[in-house]
C-alpha cells in the first residue's frame, strides 16, 4: 500500500484529505505543521503532500529535506496562496519533482491526475514511476 506523507497546518483540510486519501486505499501520516513532518521523514514514503505555507517550518523547507533524504520522492504542493504556488512552479527542486494543486481541492477534482505516470489518477489511486 503507497505510504503518503500529508502536511497541512489546516484541521479541516487535512481531515478531509486524509479521510479520502485512506478511502481511496493509502496508508497516510497527517502531521499538523513542518516540523512534525520532518521529525518522520526518516521513513520511507512514496508521496509527500504538503501545504506551502504554514507557521514554523514551511511546506518548500519540508520538501527539500524529504528530496535531501529520498531523492526519488514524489513530491505534491497544496496551497490557498496563488502567488506562492506559481513561484513554486518557477523553479528549485519542487518544479522537477511534483505539481502545485490549489487548495482547497474540489471533491471532484481530486481524482484527477496527470498522464506522466505521477500523481493522482482518475479513480484516485496515486501512480508512481518506479525507477
Amino acid at each position: 500500500m503507497p505510504r503518503i506523507l500529508l502536511a497541512e497546518d489546516d484541521d479541516s483540510l487535512r481531515g478531509f484529505l486524509t479521510r479520502a486519501l485512506e478511502r481511496a486505499g493509502y496508508d497516510v501520516t497527517s502531521c499538523a505543521d513542518g516540523e512534525e513532518a520532518a521529525a518522520v521523514l526518516d521513513q520511507d514514503w512514496d508521496l509527500l503532500l504538503t501545504d506551502i505555507v504554514m507557521p514554523g517550518m514551511d511546506g518548500i523547507e519540508v520538501a527539500r529535506l524529504a528530496a535531501a533524504k529520498h531523492p526519488g520522492l514524489r513530491i505534491m504542493f497544496i496551497t490557498g496562496f496563488a502567488a506562492v504556488a506559481l513561484a513554486a512552479g518557477e523553479g528549485g527542486a519542487s518544479r522537477r519533482q511534483g505539481v502545485v494543486q490549489a487548495d482547497p481541492p474540489a471533491r471532484d477534482r481530486l481524482g484527477s491526475g496527470t498522464d506522466d505516470g505521477g500523481g493522482l489518477s482518475a479513480t484516485g489511486r496515486a501512480r508512481f514511476k518506479k525507477g
